[in-house]
């Protein structure tokens, strides 16, 4: 039985993959509509929720880009420099 080599850019990629399903699920519960018959604290509730759903999806999609230019470093030069700044992407420009 042969031992397999672990591949952090396989990982990442596995990772990635699953970050996609996770940021599509989330888009999915930010554009349901919020539920017309709700009043009150139970409407503020709702909306919080799904602003919060907001929040995280667009925190996910950033560290996802990171993530990605992790791997696209690991796959041109074989390491990633250790001070490398993985902030400066699209997502994270029109993030705020």
């Amino acid at each position: 039985m042969s031992k397999r080599k672990y591949s952090t850019i396989e990982a990442a990629e596995r990772l990635m993959s699953s970050m996609e399903k996770a940021i599509d699920n989330m888009i999915k519960e930010v554009a349901k509509p919020v539920d017309p018959d709700a009043t009150g604290s139970a409407r503020k509730a709702e909306l919080q929720s799904v602003k919060q759903t907001a929040i995280d999806c667009k925190e996910l999609l950033v560290e996802r880009q990171r993530l990605e230019q992790m791997v696209k470093d690991l796959s041109e030069k074989g390491s990633i420099e250790e001070q490398k700044d993985y902030s400066g992407g699209f997502a994270e420009r029109f993030s705020k």
